[in-house]
């Protein structure tokens, strides 16, 4: 198998797009990692659903502005780079790549951004 088509085939259905409300995230596990989805500022988003300070569910936070923020203690991380925008996170968490197939979201949780 060449290179393309090994990154190709790490792209696993996370879900339907249509299944995804606007700035409301979903949890998904994928080969054993919990990713939140998230359709936001006219993308769609694959972060790892755990906080890198608080070890809690991401996707149980608010998005806006292409941010998400745990609901624990308050940190947002950018969904395009997993950046955390303010304490107490100091880490940043990993970002998957994502593609759009007619209404499936694929996420590739083997290939971090």
């Amino acid at each position: 198998m060449s290179l393309p088509e090994q990154a190709e085939a790490s792209y696993v259905r996370a879900c339907a797009l249509s299944d995804l409300d606007e700035d409301t995230p979903r949890r998904v596990e994928l080969g054993g990692v919990p990713v939140s989805v998230v359709r936001t500022c006219g993308e769609v988003f694959a972060i790892n659903d755990i906080c890198s300070h608080a070890n809690v569910s991401l996707s149980e936070g608010e998005v806006e502005d292409c941010q998400i923020e745990c609901w624990l203690h308050g940190s947002s991380f950018d969904l395009r780079t997993g950046k955390p925008s303010g304490l107490p996170a100091t880490r940043p968490v990993p970002v998957y790549p994502v593609k759009i197939v007619g209404d499936d979201v694929l996420v590739s949780v083997t290939q971090e951004s």
